[in-house]
C-alpha cells in the first residue's frame, strides 16, 4: 500500500456520506416524498408511468422530457424537489436515523496536524445540518452542492467543490478521502492526491481509477508511516464537462457521497 503523512499536506478533505455518515448515500424514498411534497405544492396530478422519470436523482433527458409532458419547467421543478429533499434528509438526521461513523473521533487528532474540510455530493444544507447536529467542529470549511440542475452539474467528478474548498482555505496541494471512483478521480481533476475508504458497502468494489492510497478505517489516517506527497501532482483541471463522467461501477451518477 502506497502511503502517506497527511501532515505534509496543507488540508486533508474528506467526503460525506459513506465516510464520515453511516450510509453511504441518499434514500430514494426521499426523492419520492419529496416530488410529493412539491406536485401538491403546485396541485398537479402525475400519471404513474411519469413518476420514475421525475424522482430520478439526475438532471437529465428524461427528467426534462417528463417535466414536458406534464407542462412544467423542469429547472424550477427539479431545485424544488431537490430543495425538499434536503428538508425532509435533515428531518430523518434530526430524527436520529443516521449516525456517525465510530472512527470519526480520530479527526480531533488530525486536526492538530493538517487543516481539515467537509466536501460532499449531498445537498449543502444538509451537510451544515450534520456538521452542526453532530458538532464535528475539527472542519475548517464545509461545502455540500448547492440544489438544483447548476449543482447536480458540479457534483462529483466535477472538481467545482473540491477546487472551492482549496481556494478557500489557501491551498496548494491536498489529500481528499472518500469512498467511491468518483472521489478519486475528483481529486486527480483538482490535482491533489486521494485516499480510498474501503468500508462494508464497498468492500468489493472494482475501481476504475488508481487512488494514492487506499485505507479500511479513518483512524488509519494517523498511523501510515512517513512519506511526502507525490513529486509531480496533476494540475488542476478545468471542470467544464467534466462531470457527466461515471466512473463509479453500477452506481447512479446523482447519488450523494
Amino acid at each position: 500500500m502506497s502511503s502517506f503523512r497527511p501532515d505534509a499536506y496543507d488540508v486533508v478533505l474528506f467526503d460525506m456520506d459513506g465516510v464520515v455518515l453511516e450510509s453511504p448515500g441518499i434514500d430514494p424514498a426521499i426523492r419520492s416524498r419529496a416530488l410529493d411534497d412539491v406536485l401538491d405544492d403546485r396541485g398537479l396530478a402525475v400519471p404513474s408511468a411519469l413518476r420514475e422519470r421525475l424522482e430520478r436523482d439526475t438532471y437529465d433527458e428524461a427528467f426534462r422530457a417528463a417535466c414536458e409532458e406534464i407542462a412544467v419547467d423542469p429547472r424550477p421543478l427539479f431545485r424544488a424537489r431537490e430543495e425538499r429533499s434536503a428538508e425532509r434528509a435533515i428531518e430523518r438526521l434530526a430524527a436520529g436515523a443516521r449516525r456517525l461513523h465510530r472512527d470519526v473521533e480520530a479527526l480531533d487528532a488530525l486536526s492538530d496536524r493538517a487543516t481539515l474540510g467537509l466536501v460532499s455530493n449531498n445537498y449543502h444544507p444538509t451537510v451544515e445540518f450534520v456538521v452542526d447536529h453532530f458538532r464535528l467542529d475539527t472542519f475548517a470549511f464545509v461545502r455540500g452542492r448547492d440544489p438544483g440542475p447548476d449543482g447536480f452539474r458540479r457534483r462529483k467528478p466535477n472538481p467545482h467543490y473540491l477546487d472551492e474548498a482549496l481556494d478557500a482555505l489557501d491551498a496548494t496541494d491536498g489529500i481528499y478521502v472518500g469512498d467511491r471512483a468518483t472521489d478519486v478521480l475528483a481529486a486527480e481533476r483538482a490535482g491533489i492526491d486521494s485516499a480510498f475508504l474501503r468500508r462494508d458497502h464497498n468492500a468489493d468494489r472494482d475501481l476504475s481509477v488508481e487512488p494514492t492510497v487506499e485505507i479500511g478505517s479513518l483512524r488509519d489516517l494517523l498511523d501510515i508511516p512517513d512519506a511526502s506527497p507525490s513529486d509531480a501532482p496533476a494540475t488542476r483541471s478545468d471542470p467544464a464537462g467534466s462531470s457527466d463522467s461515471q466512473t463509479d461501477r453500477g452506481r447512479s451518477s446523482g447519488s450523494a457521497e
